[in-house]
């Protein structure tokens, strides 16, 4: 089976625009925002239009349309540091940016050409992340899901499907947004997964009560010495199973060399307000006011291993998955000096 359309055509880049999948009111809704300049996507973005690597597909169109309003590269640099501070938290914008800058691209037409490019390389990499993770799943396993993992959680169950694997999944409903019960739990269920859907509260029950076999999640950023920033609510749910014998398994690209400790991740604070509402109705006291950290960190003790798109490593050995992109460069460096 492929992965359902919702993850591959939730941006699209047109001549004059970017269209953006209103992922707050889907499935009820399959509506679009287009946005027109790279500010349009930026403020899309913080409005929470799209979520997890939502943003990343988001950030390359906008640097698109960016640069076809102007190629000079301090208007680029001025619309990629607006891009980044739009969520600063998940580190998948910065990095999308800061390649596209690097680049140097002399027209939009080079831009566009960078971005695809990018994003296809992206999805070769989910793809691998894909497979890895499946193998450490069997069949007729339970898999309890947090919030909306995306093409990271989609790969997981495609390569399982591909081997042959039978696999089940309660998800959380992931307040206040409710991605898991809108986005994850409609996107397996296209896929044809059986899906249960629970509320955030009752993860706890399902793992003490031996029904799961693995707690997966998807990470907005992994330090280096093995810390987990993803949703809040992630870090909970991980101790839970810590203590129960479930493993966890965040699913992320790969490590950020940029942050070495969990001191080093900014943690974005939401509107308050927004913990008071659900899909745009007031769930609250009016007497009460609302606090929002968006993310959590889980420490790495509570982790069984973090997948990315070079296999499955150690939360203590991330070191390693750096080390190997040394090693693959210093290959193609090598290969390279042998055909000239």
């Amino acid at each position: 089976m492929t992965a359902p359309s919702l993850v591959e055509q939730s941006v699209l880049l047109e001549p004059d625009a970017v269209r953006i999948l209103d992922r707050r009111v889907f499935p009820f809704q399959r509506t679009w925002v287009t946005c027109r300049t790279y500010e349009e996507v930026a403020v899309a973005i913080e409005q929470m239009v799209t979520q997890s690597l939502g943003p990343l597909h988001a950030a390359a169109a906008a640097m698109v349309l960016a640069a076809r309003q102007s190629a000079r590269p301090e208007f680029l640099a001025a619309a990629g540091a607006r891009l980044i501070a739009t969520r600063p938290t998940n580190n998948h914008i910065r990095d999308v940016i800061t390649e596209l800058l690097a680049g140097r691209h002399p027209d939009a037409a080079s831009m566009e050409q960078a971005a695809a490019a990018l994003i296809e390389r992206h999805h070769a990499g989910w793809r691998r992340l894909g497979t890895a993770a499946a193998a450490l799943l069997h069949d007729g396993d339970t898999i309890l899901t947090h919030c909306w993992a995306e093409t990271y959680l989609t790969e997981t169950v495609a390569a399982a499907q591909r081997d042959g694997k039978r696999i089940r999944a309660l998800c959380t409903e992931t307040r206040p947004y409710l991605q898991g019960a809108r986005l994850t739990a409609e996107s397996l269920a296209e896929m044809g997964v059986p899906t249960e859907l629970i509320t955030d509260g009752m993860a706890g029950h399902f793992l003490s009560g031996g029904e799961v076999s693995a707690f997966l999640s998807g990470a907005d950023r992994v330090t280096m010495d093995g810390h987990v920033v993803n949703k809040v609510g992630t870090l909970p749910i991980a101790v839970c199973a810590h203590a129960f014998g479930v493993p966890f398994y965040p699913l992320v690209s790969g490590p950020d060399p940029q942050s070495p400790t969990a001191a080093s991740v900014p943690i974005e604070e939401r509107d308050g307000d927004e913990v008071l509402h659900c899909l745009g109705t007031r769930t609250a006291s009016t007497l009460v006011t609302g606090r929002y950290p968006a993310f959590d960190v889980t420490p790495p003790r509570f982790v069984s291993a973090v997948v990315t798109d070079r296999g499955v490593f150690a939360p203590y050995d991330l070191a390693s998955y750096v080390d190997s992109s040394a090693r693959n460069a210093d290959a193609a460096r090598q290969a390279s000096s042998k055909l000239t």
